[in-house]
Order: structure tokens, then sequence, then C-alpha cells
């Protein structure tokens, strides 16, 4: 593992990965709202089934080890045109993009924005549709304090006692600013659209346990695989680890097949 450093705004705030030698095309990896890749997808990027192709375990803008400049407004277009920068000074192009909730929305609209540096997405119970009106642990109740609130009011401090030790660990390592702006943008994202849009290899994988998808036939119409995975909840890559490297060996096993609805019993 090498850990890699790219420039993405003008004031050189950088973003930084972990980087795993390969061959191309390479696969990048993004995390969620308040996570970093290398816990999330080191498991799995290192596992017998993916390991061998080029790798980047990406931590975006303001999380994790890279950098948190608190003039930035951290919107999902912003993530995704930062990934976009990063990637161009890594040299990469044609990857296969494995992006987990906030990352997958950010994931879409890098497609959408930079075709060239996408040819695949495995979206991972990420973010479809804008903030629900009752909000939940996550991007909608961090969104409901306002920023003023979030950031000097103790929004920050009780958004981190909502969650579970585990999340609670990594979202400590994020800028409370890029944490609040980013799940505001978040919250307003109607990322259902921009994937139905997309003309690429699109694999969606959810929680089995969380029942049907809302939307999965016109999903599926669009030529989206939906596939539920058992044993699971909202962090697959960490719940069912071998589920999920088979269920990415079967999208890429499936790289221009019909679109369907799968439950896999790995």
């Amino acid at each position: 593992m090498t850990l890699r450093t790219a420039e993405v705004r003008p004031d050189g705030s950088a973003i930084r990965w972990t980087e795993l030698p390969g061959a191309n095309p390479p696969r990048v990896y993004l995390h969620g709202l308040g996570g970093s890749s290398t816990h999330c997808f080191a498991e799995v990027a290192t596992s017998d089934g993916l390991r061998g192709r080029r790798s980047l375990l990406l931590d975006l803008l303001g999380y994790g080890i890279s950098d948190r400049p608190v003039d930035a407004d951290y919107t999902v277009e912003d993530h995704a045109d930062w990934v976009a920068a990063a990637l161009r000074t890594a040299g990469v192009s044609g990857a296969q993009v494995l992006a987990h909730s906030m990352g997958g929305a950010i994931a879409t609209l890098l497609a959408l924005r930079h075709p060239d540096l996408v040819a695949s997405l495995v979206l991972i119970d990420s973010n479809l549709d804008p903030a629900p009106e009752i909000p939940q642990p996550g991007s909608s109740q961090i969104a409901r304090y306002g920023e003023t609130v979030f950031l000097h009011g103790g929004g920050y401090e009780e958004a981190l006692q909502r969650v579970n030790p585990e999340w609670r660990a990594t979202m400590r390592l994020a800028g409370p600013v890029a944490l609040y702006r980013s799940a505001a943008s978040l919250a307003r994202f109607e990322g259902r659209a921009v994937l139905k849009s997309l003309d690429i290899p699109r694999t969606y994988l959810y929680p089995a346990f969380d029942g049907p998808l809302e939307g999965a036939d016109a999903l599926i119409a669009a030529g989206v695989r939906v596939v539920a995975l058992p044993d699971c909840g909202h962090n697959i890559t960490l719940d069912n680890p071998s589920g999920f490297v088979q269920a990415v060996l079967a999208a890429e096993a499936a790289t221009g097949a019909s679109a369907g609805t799968e439950t896999r019993a790995a």
C-alpha cells in the first residue's frame, strides 16, 4: 500500500488515498458521510476476489486523511469535481467506481460530469432521493440542525452521540464544516434521476433486510442491476464482505447483460 496525494483546490487543499498496485482498469473506492475508505474497503479491496487490480481507496476532501478547508461549500457536485481532479492527477481513466452511501451520490455525479473517468459503477446502499421529512441519524439529521447550531450550538457533539461507536470513530476524523455542508447538500440531492440517465454499467447493492427497494422497477428499466444482499445492514462491505466481493465479481461478469433484480445468498 502507498499513500498518495493530489491538490484539488487553488489553495492547495489535497485529497489523499491509499493505493494498491495492480493491473488496469483501476478500481476507485469512495466512502460515505463521516467515513474513511481504508476503514470501509480495506478488507474487500485486498480480498482474493478483488486484489490484483490497481485500487485507490480515496478519502474525500474534508474527511479521513484528506485536508479539511473551512471555506469550501462541500456540495456533492464539489466533491465529484475534486475527486475528478485527484483521479486526473493519478492518471486514472475508465475506472470501476465502488461507492458507499454518500459516496454513491458523488460517484453518479462523477460519471455524469466526467464520463471519461468512469467506466462502471457499483453503488452500495447509496442515496437516491432527498432526505425524508422525518430525519434519521445521518445526513438528514445533521442537515436539520442548521449550520450555526451544528457547528457552534452543540449539534456536532450531539450527532456523534447519536451514531454507533464504529461510525463515531471515523466521523470524528471529519471536519465539522465538511460534515455539515456535505450532509446539507446530500439531503437535497436527487440521485435517482442521475443514476437512471447514465449510459454505463451500473449495479445498486442494498441490504435484503430492508425489504424491496423503492422504485426498483424503474431503475431496472433504465438498465441498473439491483441486487439485494443478505446478512448485512447499511455497511455492506463490513457486515458481509464475502457477499459484497461476489456481487462485484458478478457485476463485472454481467457487463453488457440485461438488468434485473437479484437476491444473492452469499
